[in-house]
């Protein structure tokens, strides 16, 4: 077995012994190979590019660029940069915690939320992203790489008909089926609730606890404040004030729910320009009844715990790899 002199230290020649821990090419030469590392040397007069095949210690191809020439089992050269290759294994952990970060964050928000009516819990679902081609040297094809990927966390809002609560108040209506009430902001732009506590405000129009106007067929919903006569809501949303029709409730559906933007307090406004909105006009309003959070706090705890289980799994996968790596790195360090 042959043998080159790097550093002051020998080392077993790459060239005749391509599964060597490490790897020296020649007495200029300032660098060997270890684990998922290269480095390209310039080449000098007359010299042309090579390549040396030699394999890391934990299994993985590698090789070492140099620029000169070649004599035997020795190429000569000054090196000038280091690249290093992706440790996939830790960026796919770095992604999962960081999804279940977000995870982590969505429980928080609908525990907050949970006791808000209608109130429409956030899901994440978890998907495999290619992020790009491992590398199996400078002159492999394309069809000699393969396809590595990421896992990624998706937030959505599940819509799922939540618990129908008896309040025994007049002017709380429930909605059994799909469909949102719309309401007016303070800026006069629309927005959509299923959280139907609503309530009278001092003039007399029926609204929201955070005092966003309900909407009826024909504008905000106006009530007088001062009758005695029972406030009633028939099943199709029809308000009336004793004998009078005061307007009906707009009971509005989309094309596609999922692409409303939720806001606090159970609130969603439509930004995005594919959403189609239409009036409902069989709506199936309950009053005298709440619609309860589709989320409860036992239900996000649950969730919290098989979120903590995954990131930890995770960080052990990133200490394992840590470890790999360190015992890689002394022993490289260390020919004896």
């Amino acid at each position: 077995m042959k043998s080159c002199r790097v550093l002051g230290r020998e080392y077993q020649s790459g060239a005749e012994r391509s599964h060597s821990k490490m790897t020296g090419f020649g007495d200029r030469a300032s660098i060997c190979m270890a684990p998922r590392w290269s480095v390209a040397v310039p080449g000098m007069e007359g010299g042309k590019i090579i390549q040396w095949a030699a394999r890391s210690v934990d299994g993985a191809d590698g090789s070492l660029i140099v620029s000169g020439w070649k004599s035997d089992d020795r190429a000569y050269g000054t090196p000038v940069a280091w690249k290093r290759s992706v440790n996939i294994s830790l960026f796919q952990a770095a992604s999962a915690l960081n999804a279940n970060a977000r995870w982590q964050e969505v429980i928080a928000e609908n525990m907050a939320a949970s006791s808000v009516p209608g109130f429409k819990k956030q899901t994440v679902s978890f998907k495999a992203v290619e992020a790009g081609m491992m590398p199996h040297g400078i002159n492999a094809t394309a069809a000699e790489r393969t396809a590595w990927s990421m896992p990624q966390g998706t937030t959505s809002t599940s819509f799922a008909q939540g618990e129908m609560k008896f309040t025994g108040v007049n002017t709380d209506v429930g909605l059994d089926g799909g469909g949102f009430f719309e309401v007016q902001l303070p800026n006069g732009a629309s927005a959509y609730t299923r959280d139907g506590e609503f309530q009278l405000n001092g003039q007399g129009q029926l609204v929201t606890k955070q005092g966003f106007a309900v909407m009826s067929d024909s504008g905000p919903l106006q009530l007088d404040r001062a009758s005695s006569d029972p406030i009633t809501i028939s099943a199709d949303g029809t308000v009336s004030q004793g004998n009078n029709t005061r307007g009906t409730l707009k009971v509005v559906n989309f094309n596609k729910p999922e692409l409303l933007t939720p806001q606090a307090g159970g609130v969603f406004v439509a930004n995005d320009p594919s959403l189609q909105a239409s009036s409902d006009n069989k709506p199936k309003v309950r009053q005298f009844y709440l619609e309860q959070a589709n989320t409860t706090p036992v239900m996000e705890m649950a969730n919290m715990i098989t979120v903590m289980r995954a990131s930890e799994a995770n960080q052990r996968v990133i200490q394992m790899q840590d470890e790999r790596m360190g015992r890689a790195i002394t022993e490289l360090g260390n020919p004896n």
